[in-house]
């Protein structure tokens, strides 16, 4: 399956401002793009790309005042399977996970785990440790936040997101992340494209996602607390510890956004006429 996939940023800038952006596809799937995803600014002006402390692809330049674009576009290949799901992987305890999981464990900006604690033993302590038990989290956490993207709100954190029941899809990784980390259990924030392939229509607006992947039976999975479900055509762009690791983009002063646009859709393949 060949998906073209790209988004369309603008911002207007009272001044030249310094941004950092990571849009572009990760390098664990840049092998698979049949046209590079390439940052593209307008007005042109250098780029410097670099990877950060989690392997994601980050660019850097100064924007001129004005009205500034950012945007990619790219193809790549996709298998065209759900997400992999291994309901028999296991929890692995503490002292037996390798060294760079660990971090994963920790609270960070927005998955305070010294606040959610107790409520994660409380409502979990009773599930089957792996597989199972990441699954109900995120059950729970389905079942419990609204989605709204009038909800949205760029400083809740995952304790606040479970006292207030609203958000958007960052809100449901991030509790979920909480959770887990709470549990013992290794959990990551990704950030995302994923297509509607495979799934009934109306659609809504395309956007990028909060998910997130975890650590059992020795690898990362991925779970979709906001889905519930494995989904076809999920493009990873960025992970860490949450979103404050990922922002799509980071000014250094004040941008107001004029435009935003993503998108993720299935292409023909050229070898079938």
């Amino acid at each position: 399956m060949r998906l073209r996939l790209g988004c369309r940023i603008a911002y207007d800038l009272a001044a030249p401002t310094p941004i950092i952006a990571l849009l572009n596809v990760h390098p664990s799937r840049e092998s698979w793009l049949e046209q590079p995803d390439r940052l593209r600014i307008s007005p042109a002006v250098p780029v410097e790309s670099y990877r950060d402390g989690f392997g994601n692809w980050c660019a850097r330049f100064v924007a001129p005042q004005g009205r500034v674009v950012i945007s990619t576009d790219g193809i790549i290949h996709d298998d065209g399977q759900p997400d992999p799901q291994d309901r028999e992987a296991g929890q692995s305890a503490v002292e037996d996970l390798p060294a760079e999981t660990i971090q994963f464990l920790l609270g960070s900006r927005y998955c305070d785990t010294d606040r959610l604690m107790d409520e994660a033993w409380r409502l979990f302590q009773h599930t089957k440790p792996g597989w199972e038990r990441v699954q109900a989290i995120c059950e729970f956490v389905n079942g419990h936040i609204t989605f709204g993207y009038e909800h949205a709100r760029p400083t809740r954190t995952a304790w606040e997101a479970y006292n207030e029941g609203v958000g958007v899809c960052r809100d449901y990784a991030h509790l979920a992340v909480a959770f887990c980390r709470c549990l013992n259990i290794p959990a990551r924030y990704c950030n995302g494209i994923v297509s509607d392939v495979g799934e009934p229509p109306p659609y809504a607006p395309m956007d990028f996602a909060a998910y997130m992947e975890v650590w059992l039976g020795g690898r990362w999975h991925v779970f979709d607390p906001r889905n519930l479900k494995p989904r076809i055509g999920r493009v990873l762009v960025a992970r860490g510890r949450d979103a404050a690791d990922v922002p799509l983009t980071q000014s250094f002063g004040p941008a107001n956004l004029a435009e935003f646009a993503v998108w993720i859709d299935p292409l023909s393949d050229p070898m079938i006429p």
